[in-house]
């Protein structure tokens, strides 16, 4: 696959992944992909809960999910696409709950944020600079 196939394959599995949200307070429906080294996408969406604190991002349901599967780095790629028209980026929370996940395999994951019309790609470096991760504990 080249690099532009695999971005829009990866976008299609997020668009496929919001279709699945539970958000009846916002009605603000996210998905997220995330691809491996190996090939594998494991996919997530937003849940929300009425204790609005306890709600769940889409990169985090992917990262839990992927993590559950046995996953512990090896993340090279992630799409996040949300309703509407704008371009979406990861929360700060999500930054970081990927950048976990990232720094286990030591890869810097190229993320797409994939509006109607556009997509904005960037490094996770870029969106989380100096992040603190697993090494500042030993």
């Amino acid at each position: 696959m080249s690099g532009f196939d695999d971005r829009d394959a990866l976008i299609a599995a997020a668009r496929r992944a919001l279709e699945h949200s539970y958000s009846p307070y916002s009605s603000f429906r996210v998905g997220a992909a995330l691809r491996f080294a190996d090939g594998s996408v494991v996919t997530g969406t937003n849940i929300e809960n009425a204790s609005y604190g306890l709600a769940l991002c889409a990169e985090t349901v992917a990262v839990a999910k992927a993590m559950d599967g046995g996953v512990r780095g090896g993340l090279v790629a992630v799409a996040v696409t949300g309703d509407g028209a704008d371009i979406i980026t990861p929360c700060g929370r999500c930054r970081q709950v990927l950048h976990e996940l990232a720094d286990l395999g030591a890869t810097d994951p190229v993320i797409w944020c994939a509006g109607t019309a556009d997509v904005a790609e960037t490094r996770l470096s870029e969106l989380l600079p100096r992040a603190f991760g697993p090494g500042h504990l030993d």
